[in-house]
Parts: C-alpha cells; sequence; structure tokens
C-alpha cells in the first residue's frame, strides 16, 4: 500500500549538513504522524524527530537545536535537515509514517559522520 524512500544520505565531516528526504507513494490515508528514526551498528533503533499530520514537532534530545524535521503535503514528502553533526550521529536513518495501528518504514538511507 505505501511505500516510502529515502534519500540524501552519505559522508560528511563532522560539523557538515546533511538534507535527507523520504517520498511516500502509493495508498497514505489517515497519515497521524511522520518521522525519522536512526539505528547505528551495534544499537536499538531510535528516534530521531517526528512531525504530526497537525505540524506538531519533536526531536530527541541530543539532536535538539541542530535537526530540523519537515513536511510538503503537497509532494508526500519529509525532510530531515541535520546541521552540526557528529560522530555519534553515524547510522542508518529511516523514514516512518504513522496510521491508526500501522507504521510503515522506508529502506533507511546510510548517514556517515567522519572526525
Amino acid at each position: 500500500q505505501v511505500q516510502l524512500v529515502e534519500s540524501g544520505g552519505g559522508l560528511v565531516q563532522a560539523g557538515g549538513s546533511l538534507r535527507l528526504s523520504c517520498a511516500a507513494s502509493g495508498s497514505i490515508l489517515r497519515i497521524n504522524y511522520a518521522g525519522w528514526y536512526r539505528q547505528a551498528p551495534g544499537k536499538q533503533r531510535e528516534f530521531v524527530a517526528v512531525i504530526t499530520s497537525g505540524g506538531l514537532t519533536n526531536y530527541e534530545d541530543s539532536v535538539k537545536g541542530r535537526f530540523t524535521i519537515s513536511r510538503d503535503n503537497a509532494k508526500n514528502e519529509v525532510y530531515l535537515q541535520m546541521n552540526s553533526l557528529k560522530p555519534e550521529d553515524t547510522g542508518v536513518y529511516y523514514c516512518k509514517v504513522g496510521t491508526v495501528g500501522m507504521g510503515y518504514w522506508g529502506q533507511g538511507t546510510q548517514v556517515t559522520v567522519s572526525s
């Protein structure tokens, strides 16, 4: 039904910036939120940022002030602007959209931040 495709990952030096995009397609009904999660090697997948259908946002503490989640409803896209990147931000970043009782995940995009 729903397909999510992330893009924009890559390798960047500490202090640099990346902008991740998530394009949604398919039958998308009653989306309550869209968010970004990440998973570093050997760690659990963790919440990074979320934006609700009403535009409310929330961030994991370590990225507050550095990352910004946004959306373009007309394009069915969600973005994550990442500034002042740190090596600990390295991981696979996943887009997720949530509806009532269901979450849809993208394939992930690798973000690597070098020292």
